[in-house]
């Protein structure tokens, strides 16, 4: 029976360089002279630091322009509050989402059933969703409307099998 898995998965790597390229617009550009605006990267999250809160939301915004460019979906980034830090400095943390978490996995579940096409079931299998159907244009229906749905993580479809 033909299946594909939906995932949703983080390429480290591009977040790594688009964290770089950030960092060294950061340093160059007038507006961010004197502030200290850095961007750290922990294992799960990201973490921004400026010296006033204003820079602080322009270094985020900046971060977001490098993802985008790098094809990295916003709907990964989840950020933290504002927080004062010491002599008037601002931080924030910003966590990266990956992976299907059971809540997100029985949406998408119900969501397949409420697709009203025969013979279509899907099961959740970790951090994944497996979806099977006896035709293949079925399934290709389904990856349509899932592309098209608008759910709290970016999706990706892999695995997909005849």
């Amino acid at each position: 029976m033909p299946s594909f898995d939906i995932v949703s998965e983080l390429d480290m790597q591009e977040v790594r360089n688009a964290v770089d390229q950030a960092n060294r617009e950061a340093t160059t550009r007038f507006d961010f002279k004197n502030t200290n605006a850095t961007i750290e990267i922990g294992d799960k999250e990201l973490r921004l630091s400026a010296s006033t809160e204003d820079r602080l939301r322009a270094l985020y915004q900046l971060l977001e322009e490098k993802l985008v460019k790098r094809s990295v979906s916003l709907k990964s980034l989840d950020p933290g509050k504002i927080e004062e830090a010491s002599q008037g400095a601002a931080r924030q943390k910003v966590a990266l989402k990956a992976g299907i978490t059971q809540d997100v996995g029985k949406k998408i579940n119900k969501m397949v059933k409420d697709m009203g096409v025969k013979n279509l079931s899907s099961s959740i299998q970790g951090d994944q969703v497996r979806v099977t159907g006896k035709q293949r244009d079925d399934l290709q229906q389904a990856i349509a409307f899932f592309k098209q749905s608008d759910l709290d993580v970016p999706l990706q479809f892999t695995n997909f099998r005849d």
